[in-house]
C-alpha cells in the first residue's frame, strides 16, 4: 500500500491513484510488506429447495454452465457491493471525525 499520512487523505480519482502508484512503483519504502493469502477450504451451504429451484431457473436463463457457477457469481457481486458500501461508510465516518 502506498504511504499516505492520515492528514493528507482525501478521496482520490482513479487517475490520481494511478499516477501515485506509478510514481511509487519502484520505491520499496513507499510500500508495506506483502501480504500472503492462503486459499481456504471450500465451504458448503444449504438453501431451501424453493430458493434452489428459483436459482436453477435463473442460472439457466443466464446460460451459465452450472448452478454453482451462477450462485458463485451472484455472491461475488453482492460481496463487492457490500464491501464498497462498507468502505464508503468508513470513509464518511473518518472524514467527519478528522
Amino acid at each position: 500500500m502506498a504511504d499516505m499520512s492520515l492528514k493528507s487523505r482525501k478521496k482520490l480519482s482513479e487517475k490520481e491513484i494511478d499516477r501515485l502508484v506509478i510514481a511509487q512503483a519502484d520505491d520499496d519504502s513507499a510500500w508495506s510488506k506483502p501480504i500472503r493469502v492462503r486459499k481456504t477450504k471450500s465451504a458448503s451451504i444449504s438453501i431451501p429447495p424453493e430458493l434452489a429451484a428459483r436459482a436453477a431457473f435463473l442460472a439457466q436463463l443466464h446460460r451459465t454452465k452450472s448452478l454453482d457457477e451462477w450462485v458463485t457469481r451472484v455472491i461475488e457481486e453482492r460481496i463487492e457491493l457490500e464491501e464498497a458500501a462498507f468502505i464508503d461508510v468508513k470513509q464518511d465516518l473518518t472524514s467527519k471525525v478528522g
